[in-house]
C-alpha cells in the first residue's frame, strides 16, 4: 500500500503491563518484540521476520486521565497534521492530544470521529516505506470501524481524508457494511454499530496463515474469544478478542 494522504501508516497498542502484552502477542502471532532505542522513551516495536508492524507502549498520563482502556490505534497519513486536526475539528470532530513532533520521527495528533471512535493522524519525517497489504500475515490487513452511525462516519473521512466509498454489502438487519479506500484499494469496511458492540471504535484485524491454530493460542495464552470464527467474503475467516490486559483486536485468515 503506498503511502499518501489518507493512507494507514502505523498502528499502535497502548496497554496497562508492556511485558505481558509483548509476551501475548509473541506468543500468538510470532511478531518480534524490541525496545526502540529512542532517548527519554519507553517504547516497544513489533517486527514481522525484520518488517516493523506496530509500536507498544504504556498508556501515558493524558489518556489514562480520560479513563482510556488498554487499546489498538490506527494512524492515517496527513499531509499537514495541524491542518488536519483544525479540519477534524470543523467537521464535528475533537483533538484529544494537539499536534505534536517525536524527534527523529515525525509529527503526530490524536483524534476522534464525531461518534467518538479514535484514531491517529501521523506525518513522517523523511520516505515512508510502503505497508503490506491484504493477504500478507503477520501484518494488519483491515480496518473497521464500527460507528455511531456509519453513513454519517463516512461523510467525516471522506471530507477529512478523500476517502472514497467501494462496495457496499448487504448485512440484512445489520444495515450496510461499506467498503472504503482509494485510489481502487480496500482499507477496510464501516458499519454502524449493534447495541451489543459497545462504544464506536476501530478495530484492526491482523492477517494469520490459521484462524483455527490462532484461535487457539488466544485462549492458550490467556486472551478472551468474542467472536468465534466466522466466515467473510474471500473464502477468509475472523475472530474478534481481547488481549489479557482487555484490548481489542482481531485477526483474519483461511481455515484448514
Amino acid at each position: 500500500m503506498s503511502v499518501t494522504h489518507g493512507s494507514f501508516v502505523w498502528y499502535e497498542l497502548m496497554t496497562t503491563d508492556v511485558k505481558a502484552a509483548a509476551a501475548f502477542y509473541t506468543a500468538v502471532l510470532g511478531w518480534e518484540a524490541a525496545d526502540s532505542g529512542m532517548p527519554g522513551l519507553t517504547y516497544t516495536l513489533f517486527s514481522n521476520k525484520g518488517a516493523l508492524v506496530a509500536g507498544l507502549m504504556d498508556i501515558p498520563p493524558d489518556a489514562a486521565a480520560r479513563n482510556v482502556p488498554p487499546n489498538w490505534t490506527g494512524f492515517v497519513a496527513a499531509d499537514d497534521v495541524d491542518a488536519s486536526a483544525a479540519q477534524v475539528v470543523k467537521l464535528g470532530g475533537k483533538v484529544h492530544r494537539a499536534p505534536d513532533d517525536i524527534p527523529g520521527v515525525g509529527r503526530f495528533a490524536i483524534a476522534a470521529d464525531p461518534y467518538g471512535a479514535v484514531f491517529g493522524l501521523f506525518k513522517g519525517q523523511g520516505e515512508a516505506p510502503e505497508l503490506p497489504g491484504l493477504g500478507t500475515p503477520g501484518h494488519i490487513a483491515w480496518r473497521e470501524l464500527q460507528a455511531g452511525d456509519g453513513p454519517g462516519a463516512f461523510e467525516f473521512y471522506a471530507g477529512l481524508f478523500g476517502w472514497e466509498k467501494h462496495q457496499g454489502l448487504d448485512m440484512g438487519p445489520m444495515g450496510v457494511y461499506q467498503l472504503y479506500g482509494q485510489n481502487g484499494t480496500d482499507y477496510g469496511g464501516m458499519m454502524t454499530r449493534t447495541k451489543d458492540m459497545g462504544e464506536p471504535t476501530w478495530v484492526y484485524y491482523i492477517q494469520v496463515e490459521n484462524i483455527d491454530e490462532t484461535a487457539k493460542r488466544v485462549a492458550d495464552n490467556g486472551g478472551k474469544i468474542l467472536i468465534e470464527p466466522m466466515e467473510v467474503p474471500g473464502e477468509m475467516w475472523v475472530i474478534q478478542c481481547r488481549d489479557p490486559q482487555g484490548a481489542l483486536t482481531a485477526m483474519l485468515g483461511p481455515r484448514s
